[in-house]
This record gives structure tokens, C-alpha cells and sequence, in this order.
């Protein structure tokens, strides 16, 4: 469905078919004193007179017990030609009911074309029957403690949301017995209706790290949009702290920020459709808080994710992001200006099924150091302070043929350019801080790494996320699904599940990826945590311990 609250404008004219009946219990008798009318024999309307429900308001529809309640979002408000009294409503629902003898439409009415949505996903109803979806509203609710009671206990669990104000920190923990103490069902962010894309993405986002905190807290300038400081209070108030408080968030406060994000960014559909955590990102951080993009190339370009291009290496049965973070930044000649605080790298994989490596291995720790322009780099021969490197050597040895190998001090250069093979290659200057070379012949030269903090994963649509709830190579993982499990069907309510996973730490280094690569040939004998982040991972998240916003 696509649910995008700004597009309120009637579409145009249009004969279709799966005209609906006037036999349909949930629409009105229009009888056939509107039938031969055009649209704008209609009059439209914002809002339905009286009530606070408008084009984009979230709204359940009463039927009288013939059906039950359904659920959707207002699409289209009028007044038929010649019903004065009636306000027709036509609402997208968000998911297709299953009525038998109740005519849907793809949001036509008497063959007219109201709005478009999928077919057999709108229907239209007389404004009485609307009413706000009490699923998102706590009006009917009350607290008793850690627990709540009546309609918030029938639609998401017995355990309350309240909203915490001020700055609470990520939480740290450092061993597997400490992580296993916090994990457990009703654990993290509840998912609700398509959203295991954002849950997955905040969760990994807010829960451990602080890389993202400057969201939080940054106040609105002369350029930022009128809303800000709405959606920044719900992410900060309503999701970041209950999340690191009590380590739950539930869905209708995740609702909350998705309507926003709906209504004030182009990604449309963000309340129900499935969308990808990129989608969500760009909503969220260049369109609505216009955070600074945390890469900044020296194509002059900026962006806040980095998507791996890479031709396929036959020969690369287990790749390490490393091997395919280095191929792409050398193929696509280009550099990162500055070291960032976030670095967000997406898989070599097109949409949610085709994977160009069956299987890769995120690396622990990201060594950015040859790909920021003009850092001090170490001659990969001598290890003196490199003063030239030549991107035709990259991948030229058997052994170390990574973008360390492509840097050179000016005697070495000429040395390992005398071979046959290598003597066309034409190598640049690096222009090296003047203040770094009086001290080079000091110092080792440092080398700039980032550590990966979580790995979001996808397998058949849907979302899951591994986060390190800590810093340092012995920190443990959790793993994380906004949907692990579910009480009730159709109007029943997720339960989201943090589970502790301590052998991961080993199946991500080296030794152990090779060991269960070699052992697990066959995708359905791995460990089913292991077939995760090998064969599904999605997005890699690396963070700076340097730049971070605080420690």
C-alpha cells in the first residue's frame, strides 16, 4: 500500500472494473442517484466535519458484528452529489480482509476512480462508522505499574511504553553471562505491519553504541523543517530511552514516528509497506533531521551509506568485507576526505534475493587507512613513511595484495618498479601533512581502523539484526527480530525477542569462519545463527571509536 499522507489530490477519471455493490454492508446507499455523475460532482473535503479524522488519519471501521473491525488509513473524504447529509469516506485498508459477499475495489466507487491502492484493499463508508485506531492512541488505556490493561493489552501485550524524557546513555555490557541476564522475549522493538526494516535498523542504531546520539539532542536551525523537533522528541522520548532503559519499545510509539516520517519525507508507504532500511535512513537523516553525511568523497560527492560494487572473484569462496571494501573503493578510484564516525556498507547483493557471494564474512574490524585522501601511510616494503602509491599494483602479489600494498616511500618505488611487469605503471604523489614528515622518522606510521558494531540481515523479506553490546573485540552479541513470535493472528500483536549469541565472536574471526566455512559446506547445516550473518547479511554498520559522541 502506499500510504503518503501529503498526496490528497482526487486521481483522474477512470471506468473500472470491480464496481462495488451497493449490496456491501460497509458502504453507503449511494443508491443510483450519484450513478452518471463525474468527480467533481463530488465535494471534496479535508477532514470529516466534527471529528479530528482527516485525509491520512489511521482509522478502524465498525461493522456491527457482520464483519468485525477492519483497519486503514483515510485515502479520500466527500459529500456524494444530491446526499447532502452523508460524508463518504474512502479508507485503504491494510491488510485485505477475508469476507466473503463484501465487494472491494482498488479505490473506484461507482466507477469512478477515488484514489489507487491494490485491489480488494479499499472500501467506502459512511464517516459514522470511522472512528481513530484505538491501537494507536493510549486514550483507552491505563498503567498499573510495569503492566497495562484493557485495549493496549489486547493489541500489543501486557507491558506498558512510557515515554522518557531527558538523555539516557547506551547501554554497555562486557560479558555473555551479563548480555544473557537482558535478553528474553519483549525484548527490544515490537514490529508491527512491515517494519522489522526500521526495528532492525534502529535497534542497532540506538541500543549499544552512541554514534548516532547527535540526533538526539542537536536543536533546530534557520534550514530545518518545522517538524523537527516533533520527531525528534519521539525518537529520543519515545523509542531511544524506553529502548535503553527497559529495553522495550512497543510498537504504537515506532507508529508514531513512521507517520511522520510518512508524512514528511518523498518515501512514501512507511506505515505499512515493506521497505528497506536505506529507504528509512534517507527519510530519517537527510530529509527530516538533515544530519551531516558521514561520508564525504573526494568525487566531491557526500552520502551515508556505501554500497559495494565489485566484479565476482571466482576464486573467493568465504570474502571478508575487507577484500570487498578495498576491490570497490580501488575500481571506482576514489577516497573518503575525512575518517567518518559511521560507516555504513551494504553487501554486493541487488534487491532482496540476488546475492553476488553466497556466503561473506564481516570483518570485525574495517582498516579504512588507504582510502582516506593523503593519509600518512606506511611503505608496504620498508615501512617508512610512504610518499607515493601506484593503484596499478593492487592485487599484482599472491600474498598482501590489498590497498596496502599500492603505497611506496620514493626508493622503493623505483626498486619494485624495475620488474618487467610493473615498469609502465605511472604512480601519484601523496601529499603528506608537512607537520606529520619532520616526525615520521619518529613514529610508526598509525593506521585508521573502525570497528563493526552490527550487521543487519534480511532472509525472505524479512529484517534481523546482530548487535555488539559493547566495545572491544571480547564484547558480546545479541541477536535481535522485531517478529521472533506472535500472540494471536490477523489482530494479534508481534512479541520482539533479543537473543545472546556467544559464539559469534569465533565465527567471525578469521580462524573460526574458515573452520565452519570448510566444515558446513551446505547452507542448511550451518548453525542457524552462523546461515545468517554469512549468507544473509544485508548491511554492515562500522563505527569510529575516535569520532564517536561520546564514550
Amino acid at each position: 500500500m502506499i500510504l503518503n499522507k501529503n498526496k490528497t489530490s482526487v486521481e483522474g477519471n477512470s471506468n473500472d472494473e470491480g464496481q462495488p455493490k451497493s449490496s456491501n454492508p460497509l458502504s453507503i446507499a449511494v443508491k443510483d442517484e450519484s450513478l452518471g455523475h463525474t468527480i467533481s460532482d463530488y465535494q471534496r473535503l479535508i477532514e470529516i466535519p466534527g471529528t479530528e479524522l482527516a485525509i491520512g488519519s489511521l482509522v478502524e471501521v465498525s461493522d456491527s458484528g457482520v464483519c468485525g473491525d477492519v483497519y486503514g488509513v483515510i485515502r479520500w473524504i466527500g459529500i456524494p452529489p444530491g446526499i447532502s447529509k452523508n460524508v463518504l469516506v474512502g479508507i485503504e485498508l491494510e491488510d485485505e480482509p477475508s469476507l466473503k459477499n463484501i465487494p472491494l475495489s482498488d479505490g473506484s466507487y461507482n466507477g469512478l476512480r477515488f484514489f489507487t491502492c491494490h485491489q480488494g484493499r479499499a472500501i467506502f463508508v459512511t464517516s459514522d462508522r470511522c472512528k481513530t485506531d484505538r491501537r494507536f492512541t493510549d486514550k483507552d488505556s491505563y498503567h498499573v505499574g510495569n503492566k497495562i490493561t484493557n485495549n493496549q493489552e489486547i493489541n500489543f501485550g501486557a507491558v506498558a511504553c512510557p515515554s522518557i524524557s531527558g538523555s539516557v546513555p547506551p547501554l554497555r555490557i562486557h560479558s555473555s553471562d551479563e548480555l544473557q541476564k537482558i535478553c528474553g522475549k519483549f525484548k527490544g522493538i515490537q514490529g508491527h505491519h512491515n517494519s522489522c526494516y526500521l526495528d532492525a535498523t534502529l535497534f542497532s542504531m540506538f541500543t549499544f553504541t552512541s554514534v548516532f546520539d547527535s540526533i538526539l539532542y542537536r536543536s533546530p536551525g534557520p534550514k530545518d523543517i518545522r517538524n523537527y523537533r516533533d520527531v525528534q522528541k519521539v525518537l529520543r522520548d519515545e523509542i531511544v530511552n524506553p529502548l535503553r532503559k527497559q529495553l522495550f519499545v512497543r510498537s504504537d510509539s515506532v507508529m508514531k514516528l513512521r507517520e511522520l516520517l510518512d508524512q514528511l519525507s518523498s518515501v512514501s508507504g512507511l506505515t505499512c509497506e515493506e521497505k528497506d532500511p536505506e529507504e528509512f535512513l534517507n527519510s530519517l537523516l537527510s530529509q527530516i533531521m538533515r544530519v551531516e553525511p558521514f561520508l564525504k568523497l573526494s568525487s566531491g560527492q557526500d552520502s551515508y551509506f556505501y554500497q559495494l560494487f565489485v566484479d565476482k572473484d571466482e576464486k573467493l569462496t568465504l570474502p571478508t568485507v575487507q577484500q570487498l571494501f578495498e576491490q570497490s573503493f580501488h575500481s571506482s578510484n576514489i577516497k573518503l576526505k575525512e575518517v567518518p564516525s559511521c560507516f555504513i556498507i551494504q553487501m554486493p547483493r541487488f534487491g532482496k534475493s540476488y546475492k553476488m557471494y553466497p556466503r561473506i564474512l564481516p570483518s570485525q574490524v574495517l582498516d579504512v587507512t588507504d582510502i582516506i585522501e593523503n593519509s600518512p601511510r606506511q611503505c608496504f616494503l620498508c615501512g617508512k613513511l610512504a610518499e607515493y602509491e601506484c593503484n596499478e599494483c593492487f592485487g599484482s602479489l599472491q600474498v598482501g595484495s590489498g590497498l596496502e600494498c599500492t603505497a611506496f616511500c620514493q626508493q622503493c618505488l623505483v626498486t619494485f618498479h624495475m620488474h618487467a611487469k610493473r615498469n609502465n605503471h605511472v604512480p601519484t604523489k601523496i601529499c603528506i601533512p608537512k607537520d606529520f614528515r619532520i616526525m615520521a622518522d619518529h613514529m610508526v606510521v598509525p593506521r585508521v581502523y573502525m570497528e563493526l558494531f552490527s550487521v543487519v540481515c534480511i532472509e525472505t523479506s524479512h529484517y534481523v539484526a546482530f548487535v555488539k553490546s559493547g566495545s572491544g573485540p571480547d564484547a558480546p552479541w545479541c541477536f535481535f527480530d522485531s517478529m521472533a513470535d506472535r500472540k494471536g493472528e490477523q489482530n494479534g500483536y508481534n512479541i520482539p525477542e533479543m537473543t545472546c549469541v556467544p559464539e559469534l565472536t569465533q565465527w567471525l574471526s578469521d580462524e573460526g569462519a574458515r573452520s565452519i566455512n570448510e566444515t558446513s559446506p551446505n547452507d542448511k547445516v550451518l548453525p542457524d545463527h552462523a546461515k545468517r550473518i554469512f549468507c544473509d547479511a544485508y548491511m554492515c554498520l562500522y563505527q569510529s571509536t575516535d569520532t564517536m559522541m561520546y564514550h
